[in-house]
């Protein structure tokens, strides 16, 4: 039987091995990680997340509970709040108990800590094309906009339920969001779609896609046209959120032609769309699901079953 600890190891794993910076990039962060933390005053070191030191994904962790637990059941969701962790409690009463909650979307210090999974898109971007120098300047400036915008949010009221329940609870964001980016990244290189339109109706032959679809929610063109040819593209599925509106202008210079992403506010729509870029919008809740059910399967396979909640549309894929 796994145990929380080892659910959250796989998933580091899982992450490191799928991440767009490869599993050396990963360890050059963590290097990085640990040269700061050494350099740190005996009285800084206090207020340093030694989590960091193993943990590259700062949205993603362990929220309460012992991490020694054995899980048998865990209830998985896109969204978990309040509701989710009381309905949890209550499968416990009616003889279906709960062992952990498993969230997507950060919470706690997770969200808190949102802002620090941001800079993996330097790399991304300077293997793209674009210089590094101007890569960590947007992406610097973005950063201190998410963290301030993160800041004042009520980051424990969730934990806190969970915690006065007894109910463990942890959550996988940059961790199953690195997933959906590689298997997209796979899945395109061999489809190879030649217009905006076949890219669409290749996401659409992933079930997610497809349900999302039939919901309302499905991949969208949201700017260019169907007969536009794809061309050089970058997909934005993980990094933690939206980069900065001005790396559009820079991404375009560098060659990209359209972006494949999970979501996208209207300013940076209309930066993209200022450049002449395609914008494919895949879908936010859909391919959150994606990289959920990659890690799902996973655990499936070692003996956990899964209970889906909160948004999570459910695909299983079996075994290989």
């Amino acid at each position: 039987m796994l145990t929380i600890r080892q659910i959250f190891a796989l998933g580091l794993k899982m992450a490191a091995a799928a991440d767009p910076r490869g599993p050396k990039g990963v360890e050059k962060y963590l290097g990085r990680v640990e040269k700061e933390y050494n350099g740190l005053k005996p009285d800084e070191k206090e207020y340093f997340d030694a989590e960091q030191l193993f943990n590259p994904y700062d949205d993603s962790r362990i929220h309460c509970g012992d991490p020694k637990t054995g899980v048998k059941r865990l209830m998985a969701g896109i969204d978990i709040g309040a509701s989710e962790i009381l309905l949890a409690s209550q499968m416990g009463e009616r003889g279906k108990p709960i062992d952990l909650v498993l969230a997507h979307h950060p919470i706690g210090g997770g969200l808190a800590g949102l802002h620090g999974v941001m800079d993996l898109a330097v790399e991304v971007y300077e293997e793209l094309g674009m210089p590094v120098h101007v890569a960590e300047k947007l992406m610097e400036e973005r950063i201190k906009e998410v963290g301030r915008s993160v800041h004042p949010a009520n980051h424990y009221r969730i934990i806190d339920v969970a915690r006065i329940l007894g109910m463990s609870l942890m959550n996988a964001h940059t961790i199953t969001d690195n997933l959906v980016h590689k298997f997209l990244a796979d899945f395109l290189k061999k489809k190879k779609p030649e217009t905006v339109g076949d890219l669409l109706k290749c996401l659409l032959e992933i079930p997610e896609y497809r349900e999302a679809k039939k919901r309302g929610a499905g991949p969208k063109i949201f700017t260019g046209n169907p007969k536009h040819r794809v061309g050089k593209y970058l997909l934005e599925m993980t990094g933690g959120t939206n980069p900065s509106n001005k790396v559009y202008q820079e991404l375009s210079r560098a060659g990209i032609s359209t972006i494949v992403g999970m979501h996208m506010k209207d300013d940076a729509m209309e930066r993209a769309n200022e450049f002449h870029m395609n914008v494919v919008i895949a879908g936010h809740i859909s391919s959150d699901s994606l990289g959920m059910n990659l890690f799902l399967d996973e655990l499936e396979k070692r003996g956990v079953e899964v209970v889906p909640c909160g948004g999570l549309i459910r695909v299983k894929r079996g075994r290989k």
